[in-house]
């Protein structure tokens, strides 16, 4: 197909240098294009100004174009849409009906309010109620933003921070017409604060499928600092717009936009480029826009997949079909930086000379011409012809925006030994420099996190499953004595998602920190069609070490009578996560049902109680270790206490647990209770509220447990003794 490109910025050639890599385009034209876009293959300027519709309808015709691609708005609002739709010719963009959406801010503040779209409060006012606005501003008990209702080429914003600013705000948009026929209505509307960020959607009029969000910079300076400007620069996706936010915007925002102008009468094909506050309350929109943004497009066809077809995907929204085309980006991030010329925002030189490497700096970075022109007297030598002049884009790949995400998190966790740092091809502990001497053992373990990560990822809660992959590996350190020294983990996934990836990561950094060690590095996995979408998995992988003489389980010195002593769980920890879902599933629950155990507000859902992180009982228990005043200590995971206290003790030697020592916690009490599990089932599956045992001589047992309670958070308990030949729990009828 050949498809014309209606304008000149740097969105045009961005649009025209994707449109140009489809295998179904022939030919990308670009009217009037810029000096960029001439020098691109398969794409050639024409020289007929965007609002020449009757030139530009000839010229389709002439070329058998079979799409027609408005870049910016003023077209769009006069009706270009309609022009060529009387001579059979699909135009990607909305009629001029609903393209008032972007041409009236009073229009659309209108309809958010018909559709209850979230949104700031607002009034509008003309020029005759200019005493009437100012009395407004005066009584609605907010601070206000000031807009011109009409198309202001982006200037038509106010931001007054004191009353007077407010009253000649007011002034110069409806009595000074300081921005022309845009100013004949003014919408007053509440400030909002947070972060803003800017989604563009495909549509068809009935489906809407959005693009990574976006954030844009408009202010000239560094720093957010100087004049507003057309913007100065974006990058997407913004972290900010996390999946569940997107989600909201989705079903919030976007569906019931497109739902709502299709049951008026005026059904919104095109791109819907939609300005969102993010609230405390939630997303809010400011503003929506009818066409491609500038300079997010930049960014967002750098982030488009080589397999995603753009002229494919513009003619199925025109075609109403947008459902049967297929949309991927990228992992990673796009950035797009803008060049301006000497003066900018305010007059500006016209006509200096540019000059270019001959190659961009690398393939992944590309330069988009915005305002330049062919020098009229040397045809090889390009020129200045606007304030914004070229837009430099590069994107960057997931894998090394993961790194770069994480650096802060890992840097913490640094200890004499290791040097903190990540990226090479393995990490390196110097067991020297880390006070360790020669008769040192080292001792290693590895786990994941089980079936909690599906509760992870149902609930879109990733931090605390983090600090589970450490806990569930150091805990089995410190209980061989061992001192944990560095840990390495392994992320597999079906496509790397930098924010879930970095949170998840943050929590394992967080859980070494707590446990003394150093996160020397680990394995990031993407593989396609091992993993569902959205899916990933943990391992983590320990080291520690212990001198000889100290090391766990003592066998030959434990003896009948020597003491118990339970440090308190968390909750569930990471194991019996299998039965949690069945139960679960057998009440209709969801991570995102209330917590069924709890009377207080302690748990926002069920999902964030169930992720309640592992407790790391290292630091608590490592001086006692140093001093040999413990004889041996169990983790209580998978097979609770009935298979894992056995495993500290000498053959022969059994042991007598006493469960009322300590009440039973309210999960666990649940668990019993919704899932009819008999006691002693629960304590062969669950800690039941104790995660970690230790044997003490019976002597030292007061002394241990004073000291226990001081130097860490778990509770302390003494729960029983060793004696006979096998375990014995006693108060089971209890639970």
């Amino acid at each position: 197909m050949n498809v014309l490109v209606v304008g000149s910025g740097g969105r045009e050639h961005a649009l025209c240098w994707k449109l140009s890599k489809s295998p179904s385009v022939s030919a990308v034209y670009a009217a009037p294009g810029n000096a960029g876009t001439g020098r691109e293959p398969k794409i050639q300027n024409v020289p007929i100004a965007a609002d020449n519709f009757p030139e530009l309808v000839r010229f389709a015709q002439e070329k058998d174009i079979s799409l027609v691609v408005p870049g910016p708005e003023q077209p769009l609002v006069d009706g270009i849409e309609s022009v060529f739709r009387k001579v059979g010719i699909p135009v990607f963009g909305p009629s001029a009906l609903a393209a008032r959406m972007e041409g009236s801010k009073a229009f659309s503040k209108d309809f958010m309010d018909r559709h209850s779209i979230p949104t700031a409060k607002f009034r509008t006012f003309n020029a005759s109620q200019y005493k009437e606005a100012i009395e407004y501003t005066k009584a609605c008990g907010h601070k206000v933003v000031l807009k011109a209702s009409g198309l202001a080429a982006g200037k038509g914003v106010l931001i007054p921070e004191t009353s007077e600013e407010v009253e000649s705000g007011l002034k110069e948009i409806l009595i000074d017409q300081a921005f022309g026929a845009a100013g004949n209505e003014v919408v007053i509307e509440e400030c909002l604060d947070g972060p803003e960020i800017s989604v563009l959607a495909f549509s068809d009029g009935y489906t809407i499928v959005p693009l990574p969000a976006a954030q844009d910079h408009k202010r000239i300076g560094e720093g957010d600092t100087g004049l507003n400007t057309g913007g100065m620069g974006a990058y997407a996706p913004a972290p900010v717009a996390t999946t569940e936010i997107m989600r909201r915007i989705q079903t919030e925002v976007l569906q019931p936009t497109i739902d709502g102008m299709r049951r008026e009468g005026y059904p919104f094909v095109g791109m819907l480029f939609t300005g969102l506050m993010l609230t405390d309350s939630g997303p809010k929109v400011l503003e929506y826009n009818v066409r491609f943004g500038d300079p997010e497009t930049e960014a967002l066809m750098l982030l488009l997949s080589e397999e995603t077809d753009l002229a494919k995907i513009l003619l199925a929204c025109a075609e109403h079909h947008l459902d049967s085309v297929e949309i991927a980006t990228k992992p990673g991030f796009a950035v797009c930086v803008i060049l301006a010329s000497e003066g900018y925002p305010a007059s500006y030189p016209k006509g200096r000379s540019i000059s270019f490497p001959t190659l961009p700096p690398s393939s992944d970075t590309m330069i988009f011409h915005a305002g330049t022109a062919i020098d009229k007297n040397d045809s090889s030598k390009i020129i200045t012809s606007g304030g914004r002049v070229l837009a430099a884009g590069v994107s960057v790949d997931a894998g090394n925006a993961l790194v770069e995400a994480i650096k802060p998190f890992v840097k913490e966790t640094r200890r004499l030994g290791a040097d903190g740092t990540i990226g090479g091809f393995g990490g390196v502990f110097d067991l020297k420099a880390a006070g360790f001497g020669e008769d040192t053992l080292l001792v290693a373990g590895t786990d994941g996190v089980g079936t909690k990560l599906r509760i992870a990822l149902e609930s879109g809660i990733h931090e605390t499953v983090g600090i589970d992959l450490v806990a569930m590996s150091v805990n089995d350190l410190i209980v061989q004595g061992a001192e944990p020294l560095f840990f390495l983990d392994y992320y597999g996934c079906s496509r790397l998602e930098v924010e879930v990836a970095a949170s998840v990561i943050k929590g394992i950094a967080h859980g070494c920190k707590a446990s003394g060690c150093t996160l020397v590095g680990g394995e990031t996995a993407e593989m396609p069609g091992m993993y569902a979408t959205g899916d990933y998995d943990l391992a983590g992988f320990a080291v520690g070490a212990v001198s000889r003489s100290l090391l766990l389980p003592k066998l030959s010195e434990m003896k009948p009578g020597d003491a118990l002593i339970g440090l308190s769980s968390s909750g569930i920890h990471s194991n019996g996560f299998s039965l949690v879902r069945k139960i679960m599933a057998l009440h209709n629950l969801t991570t995102s049902s209330a917590c069924p155990w709890q009377s207080e507000s302690r748990y926002a859902t069920l999902g964030h109680a169930l992720l309640e992180p592992t407790t790391l009982y290292v630091l608590q228990l490592l001086p006692l270790c140093k001093r040999g005043m413990i004889k041996g200590l169990a983790h209580i995971t998978g097979g609770g206490f009935i298979e894992n206290i056995p495993r500290m003790l000498p053959k022969g030697l059994g042991c007598e647990v006493d469960v009322t020592a300590w009440e039973l916690p309210p999960v666990f009490k649940w668990l019993k209770s919704a899932g009819n599990i008999q006691s002693r089932e629960m304590a062969r599956t669950f800690n039941c509220g104790i995660g970690m045992v230790a044997v003490v001589n019976e002597g030292d047992c007061e002394a241990i447990m004073d000291e226990l309670r001081s130097s860490g958070n778990a509770n302390v308990y003494r729960i029983g003794r060793l004696g006979g030949t096998e375990l014995m729990l006693q108060g089971l009828d209890s639970w």
